[in-house]
């Protein structure tokens, strides 16, 4: 079963990550760490897209390595 977009963005929230608002529902998400953003698309309740956890996992990834 697919994650709920509340979901991704607690993980990120939690990972350090910054919410900018986007256009409609989408959503950026920045870390001083990383170059590139996680943008999310759709309301809380959405299950994620495979690309969108893929997106997150990622850019979790990438922290992680950066950290070590």
């Amino acid at each position: 079963m697919p994650k709920k977009l509340r979901e991704l963005k607690s993980l990120l929230r939690k990972a350090g990550f910054i919410q900018r608002a986007g256009k409609g529902s989408h959503t950026v998400w920045l870390h001083p760490k990383l170059n590139d953003a996680v943008v999310l698309s759709g309301n809380d309740g959405d299950d994620a897209k495979p690309y969108q956890q893929r997106d997150v996992d990622l850019a979790l990834k990438r922290l992680e390595g950066q950290d070590g």
